[in-house]
C-alpha cells in the first residue's frame, strides 16, 4: 500500500527495507468504505453477537461466506443508529494493504480519528478480515481491547485462529465461531425452495436439491450460478485454497506431492486414511516423501478447514491414536474439481453431508467399527447414525441392520438413525431407525438422547 523498497550498505551487506505503510492511503480507504453502500446478502443460521465486550472471531474456510456475515453485522449495526464513520472493515488480502506490520496498526484508528474527528467520542467497530496476513496480530487486538472503546471481529481461513491465536492471546476474552459453507436448509432459502409438508411433488423437488447439492456443494456463489459455469468456479476455488492457504501459508516445498494428497483427500471423502498405507501407495508412485511430512500436510489441510480427520471411537486413547481415522472434506462440492464425474460417489458425499451437519454444532464425533461399522457417533453415547444412499436391496438392508442393532447394544441410551435417499415403499416400517437423509438434513428428523 504505497510502499517504496529501497536498498542500502550495511558492514558491506546489501540490505533491502520496506518503507512503512502509507497513511494517506489508508485514510483513502477507511474513506472509501464508510461511503460505500454494503451487498446485501441473503441470511444465514449463523448471526454474528455484538455487545458481547470480547473479540468475536470467524473461523472457517475460503469463500464460505465470511465477509457477506461481516457485512450484514455491519448493516444491522447502522439500522440501529451506529454511525457508519465509526464502522471500519479492512481486508488484509487487499493489496493496498501489503505489507503491513502488527506495530503498523495503530495507524488504523489514528488515521480515522484524523480523518473522522467526531470518532474520538464514539465506540469504534473494527471488521478485520483474514487476519492472519499480519504477523503478530493478536497482541495488538488485545492491547486495544483493553486500552479503547472499541468493538473487534475478527476472520481468517486457519484453525489456528480458533484453536491458538485468538484464544491464548486473549485468554478468556473472545468468542470463537466456525462458519462452513451452507447447509441443505440454507442452500434451499437461497434457491427460494419452501418445504410443503405432504405434498408429494413438493417432496421430490427437495430429494433432486440435495442431489444437486451433493453435485456441487454448499458454497454461496456456487448454488446461486449457473449450473454451467460451476465447475469453472470449484476449480478456480481448488486451486485458490492450494496456492494461498496452503503453498504459500506454509512454504510448502514439494507442491506436487502436496498437489496428489489434495486430489486424495477430495476423491476419498468419508473413507478411511492409513498414514503408513498412504506412504506406500505414494511411494508406489515415486514419490520420495516420509511418514511425518505426510502428518504435516495432512495437518495442513486440516488447519486451512479443508478436511476433518475424525477418530475411532476407542476407551484407549493409544488405541484411538493407532487406528484410522476417517476422511471429511469441508464440502461435497469441491469433490467436483478433482473428478469428471460430479455425479460419482454420492454414497460418500451422502455420508459427508450428514457428519457436516452434524459437526456445525458438536466436535466430539467419531466413527466406530466392531465388524460392523457406525459411520458417526459422539462421546457421550447419545447419538449414532448410519448413512446409505439406496435401501432398495435387501442385502444392503441386512448389513445395516446388523450395524443399527451393533449401534443400540453399544449405547442403549442413545437413539440411533439411518439415513437413506433411495428406498423400497414401506421402509421405515421395516426399519423404524430408518429415516430419508432431506428430513434429517432439514432438521425434521431429531437425534440425540430423547
Amino acid at each position: 500500500m504505497g510502499t517504496c523498497p529501497f536498498l542500502s550498505l550495511h558492514k558491506g551487506t546489501i540490505v533491502a527495507y520496506i518503507a512503512p505503510m502509507n497513511s494517506d492511503n489508508l485514510k483513502y480507504v477507511l474513506r472509501q468504505f464508510a461511503e460505500r453502500t454494503l451487498p446485501r446478502g441473503r441470511p444465514r443460521e449463523l448471526v454474528i453477537p455484538t455487545g458481547t465486550g470480547k473479540v468475536v472471531g470467524l473461523a472457517g474456510v475460503r469463500r464460505s461466506g465470511k465477509t457477506f456475515l461481516f457485512f450484514d453485522t455491519i448493516n444491522r449495526l447502522a439500522q440501529q443508529g451506529v454511525d457508519r464513520r465509526s464502522i471500519v472493515y479492512l481486508n488484509f488480502e487487499d493489496d493496498r494493504l501489503h505489507p503491513l506490520a502488527a506495530e503498523e496498526l495503530d495507524l488504523v484508528l489514528r488515521c480515522l480519528h484524523e480523518l473522522y474527528p467526531e470518532t474520538l467520542n464514539q465506540k469504534v467497530y473494527l471488521f478485520l478480515d483474514e487476519v492472519q496476513n499480519v504477523p503478530g496480530w493478536e497482541r495488538w487486538v488485545r492491547r486495544i481491547q483493553d486500552t479503547e472503546n472499541v468493538e473487534i471481529f475478527v476472520t481468517g481461513s486457519s484453525s489456528r485462529l480458533l484453536a491458538r491465536d485468538l484464544t491464548t492471546a486473549l485468554r478468556g476474552r473472545s468468542i470463537t465461531l466456525e462458519v462452513f459453507p451452507l447447509s441443505f436448509r440454507e442452500a434451499l432459502t437461497f434457491r427460494g425452495i419452501d418445504i410443503q409438508p405432504h405434498s408429494a411433488e413438493n417432496e421430490s423437488l427437495i430429494r433432486g436439491a440435495l442431489e444437486a447439492y451433493l453435485a456441487w456443494g454448499g458454497f454461496p456463489e456456487i448454488v446461486l450460478a449457473d449450473e454451467t459455469v460451476r465447475p469453472l468456479i470449484l476449480e478456480e476455488y481448488a486451486s485458490l485454497m492450494f496456492y494461498r492457504d496452503i503453498v504459500e501459508r506454509y512454504g510448502v516445498r514439494n507442491e506436487k506431492l502436496m498437489r496428489a494428497l489434495l486430489r486424495h483427500a477430495f476423491r476419498n471423502t468419508a473413507s478411511l486414511v492409513n498414514v503408513s498405507k498412504l506412504h506406500r501407495d505414494f511411494q508406489s508412485l515415486g514419490f520420495s516423501v516420509s511418514k511425518n511430512t505426510l502428518f504435516d500436510y495432512l495437518e495442513y489441510l486440516q488447519d486451512a478447514f479443508l478436511i476433518f480427520l475424525v477418530p475411532r471411537q476407542e476407551e484407549s486413547l493409544r488405541k484411538q491414536a493407532h487406528n484410522p481415522r476417517k476422511l471429511h472434506v469441508i464440502d461435497p462440492g469441491l469433490v467436483a474439481a478433482f473428478k469428471t464425474n460430479a455425479g460419482r460417489d454420492v454414497g460418500h458425499k451422502l455420508e459427508t453431508a450428514v457428519y457436516l451437519e452434524v459437526r456445525r454444532t458438536r466436535k466430539d464425533l467419531y466413527y466406530y467399527s466392531n465388524g460392523s461399522e457406525v459411520d458417526l457417533c459422539d462421546g457421550e453415547g447419545t447419538l449414532f447414525i448410519n448413512t446409505c444412499w439406496s435401501l432398495t436391496e435387501a442385502e444392503t438392508r441386512r448389513r445395516e441392520v446388523k450395524a443399527m442393532e451393533m449401534g443400540c447394544r453399544r449405547w442403549p441410551e442413545a437413539r440411533g438413525h439411518l439415513l437413506y435417499h433411495e428406498y423400497s415403499p414401506g421402509i421405515e416400517k421395516e426399519i423404524i431407525q430408518a429415516a430419508p437423509a432431506w428430513k434429517y438434513l432439514m432438521g425434521a428428523v431429531t437425534y440425540g438422547k430423547q
